[in-house]
């Protein structure tokens, strides 16, 4: 509590009043008890699992009393779960103040679904299984409870994180209206049949494939984070045998990103960029520290040593399934279009397009960050230094991809390797622009 700034214990003390004045009414509205009583404990219910397996929230039920039920009953079916929740994955049961946060959040957003349901005639469609006029009502109301979690979820953020109101909302809307609808719509095939000659039991058969589908999303999201974690793992490594990467490693994985997307790659592609980014030079764990940390000049033998980093990266990597392309960039990233690149000098096309993207977003990050023989060149310096290598070195689409992206969204990196003990790899050779030992 004492770590809750006080602004934000005075927005879910207001969340909550009104939560509580949403449920004045009850007194004077016939209920269904014994539906809203069922209904809070299946939630209850899935609320337990699916926080403690999936760390989630599962909407179905809370939509389904949208529904079935007047707007202040259907506020009241997500407090049971919330006063009562069990402890956490971390074993902490949830403090007062995040209790009442649960329970007046949800609450909110289903009184909201449920008053835009019955004001649009939805309690009489569901009744009558009229299709597909039930689900008019029934979008609007998702909608409306999407929109009421989206402020209230925007409000908190500004109020305990200090995010400025014109970024608090940014995002939240779209990304959660899709799933939402997909909640929204189990939800109304469990009120109809609840309404059916079937009756409740034959609703909560809805709920069977719904868990299972869940329980599949968690696991694509539980393996994206196995996925994360592997890369950071490699990153960190990277990081502790040479200082110069600290940082560079997420920069070129920034850049690579700005490029594929400006290129009009699609996600998934974007994704591999990015990883193949940020570990493109993770084959410098096999290169001896010595070689990566010498103050003097390289002679051609270390040099011919620190040269065989793509080929160690990608013997790393190889094995690494969800990496895709990316183990080709990570071999290719110091070729050039002229051929004159290692480790195969391949020339041209035969160069994989991913290795051409990380190689222009190697380059403009290594000029662009501070190294110990000299200071970062200015963006503009960077870019007219990549226009003068395009064609040569590097990949036309590629640099002025890069270059438009700026344009749109400038470069603001937030590490810079101000203590890197790294020179300058062209060095006694034809200049490779951004190429880091």
């Amino acid at each position: 509590m004492e770590a809750v700034p006080a602004r934000a214990r005075g927005y879910v003390a207001a969340v909550a009043l009104l939560a509580l004045l949403c449920l004045l009414p009850l007194t004077t509205i016939r209920t269904p008890w014994w539906a809203l009583g069922l209904l809070a404990a299946l939630y209850a219910a899935c609320e337990h699992v699916v926080r403690r397996r999936f760390g989630g929230t599962f909407y179905p039920v809370l939509l389904a009393g949208a529904f079935l039920l007047p707007p202040p009953a259907a506020a009241l079916v997500p407090l049971p779960a919330a006063l009562l929740s069990p402890a956490g994955q971390d074993g902490h049961r949830p403090a007062p103040l995040r209790r009442v946060w649960r329970g007046a959040r949800p609450a909110l957003a289903v009184w909201g679904a449920a008053r835009v349901h019955w004001a649009l005639g939805g309690r009489d469609a569901v009744v009558a299984s009229d299709f597909p006029y039930a689900l008019l009502p029934a979008g609007a109301a998702v909608l409306a409870f999407c929109l009421v979690l989206t402020v209230l979820d925007g409000g908190i953020r500004a109020a305990a994180l200090g995010i400025p109101l014109r970024r608090a909302w940014r995002g939240l809307l779209s990304r959660s209206l899709a799933p939402v609808a997909v909640h929204g719509l189990a939800g109304l095939m469990t009120a109809v049949l609840w309404r059916s000659p079937y009756g409740p039991v034959a609703a909560l058969l809805v709920l069977l494939p719904m868990c299972v589908s869940w329980w599949i999303f968690a696991q694509y999201h539980r393996e994206r984070a196995a996925h994360q974690a592997t890369i950071r793992a490699l990153v960190q490594a990277v990081d502790i045998k040479d200082g110069y990467t600290r940082g560079h490693s997420e920069r070129v994985g920034h850049a690579s990103v700005l490029i594929a997307r400006e290129l009009g790659m699609d996600d998934d592609r974007v994704e591999v960029l990015r990883f193949a980014g940020i570990l493109h030079d993770v084959g410098k764990l096999g290169v001896p520290t010595r070689l990566l940390r010498k103050d003097g000049p390289l002679t051609p033998e270390e040099r011919r040593v620190i040269e065989l980093h793509p080929e160690y990266g990608h013997e790393m990597v190889r094995g690494i399934s969800f990496l895709g392309e990316a183990r080709a960039a990570i071999l290719h990233h110091h070729e050039r279009l002229d051929g004159s690149g290692y480790p195969y000098g391949l020339v041209g096309d035969r160069i994989p397009e991913c290795a051409r993207v990380v190689a222009v977003a190697d380059a403009f990050d290594a000029m662009t960050s501070t190294r110990s023989y000299r200071r970062a060149r200015p963006v503009e310096a960077a870019v007219a230094e990549l226009r003068r290598c395009a064609g040569t070195q590097f990949d036309p689409r590629m640099v002025g991809a890069l270059v438009r992206a700026l344009g749109r969204y400038g470069w603001h990196p937030t590490v810079t390797a101000e203590d890197a003990g790294t020179r300058y790899e062209g060095q006694g050779r034809a200049p490779v622009i951004g190429a880091p030992r």
